[in-house]
């Protein structure tokens, strides 16, 4: 009888997006998926309000494809870094702009960047991709001048927590809800590019922290936090469950975005 040998998950190795790259393209695209457009591209805008700044200029950590990039104005000095070459290269394929710039570098090491007097900085979706954000802070820090924003867009801590939250209806009540297993525990959950192929399939890591957490290494990494929004999903159900499905999207918020201030 032939002896049944396990096949070996795939393991990821480091925190790079860069074995799921064709996946997040394929389904990210040049200018975003759905809630870039219509949620978190025109909120991050608006918290960086760098119209607001004479000779404002734009680090874009974690950058990807640079879909923030191409919803800036092309006279506002804008760099952005990543750790995916193949990242990178679309990023530049697509960006025309003049003063537009992109560097492959890790968030967590000291970047290669000369210029420390960036009056913004930004992290759209990504925070929750580095293993310890605290080091991204600390190094965002030291590239932004004096009371410089940071403007952070993540996938809600409270409330969007992969393989531990979830959407229930409670058939009683006609109430749909979000159900949450765990929060206060930081966590390491693979993320699967192929979730139909199981553990075979390629796999990259997100990084669960409760809020207090991203709290406290702002603060000791020199920034003070100025606002938090939530924002929720835009879209409107039809049929039968659209009562309860819409009443939860204005309940339950799909993202959390932080300004805060550089204070040293």
């Amino acid at each position: 009888m032939k002896r049944y040998t396990p096949r070996k998950a795939h393991t990821p190795k480091s925190t790079s997006w860069e074995p799921v790259e064709k996946w997040y393209h394929g389904s990210v695209g040049d200018e975003g998926h759905y809630y870039h457009k219509h949620v978190v591209i025109p909120g991050v805008l608006r918290l960086l309000a760098l119209d607001k700044t004479p000779h404002s200029t734009l680090l874009d950590v974690a950058c990807g494809q640079g879909i923030l990039a191409r919803q800036i104005p092309d006279n506002i000095e804008y760099v952005g870094v990543d750790i995916s070459p193949s990242l990178i290269r679309e990023a530049k394929n697509a960006d025309r702009a003049l003063n537009h710039h992109y560097h492959v570098a890790d968030a967590l090491k000291p970047l290669p960047l000369t210029k420390h007097n960036f009056t913004h900085a930004a992290v759209v979706l990504a925070i929750q991709n580095m293993k310890e954000p605290k080091l991204a802070f600390d190094n965002i820090a030291k590239h932004l001048v004096p009371n410089g924003k940071l403007v952070i867009a993540m996938n809600h801590p409270c409330f969007r927590i992969p393989r531990q939250s979830s959407w229930k209806v409670d058939e009683q009540q006609k109430a749909q809800y979000r159900r949450i297993d765990r929060y206060s525990t930081p966590m390491e959950i693979p993320i699967h590019a192929h979730p139909s192929k199981g553990e075979e399939s390629v796999s990259t890591l997100s990084f669960h922290h409760p809020l207090a957490d991203y709290s406290r290494w702002l603060f000791e990494a020199g920034f003070t936090i100025e606002l938090i929004e939530e924002w929720h999903s835009n879209k409107v159900s039809t049929g039968g469950a659209a009562k309860m499905e819409n009443r939860s999207r204005i309940e339950i918020p799909l993202f959390l975005a932080i300004r805060a201030v550089k204070w040293v």
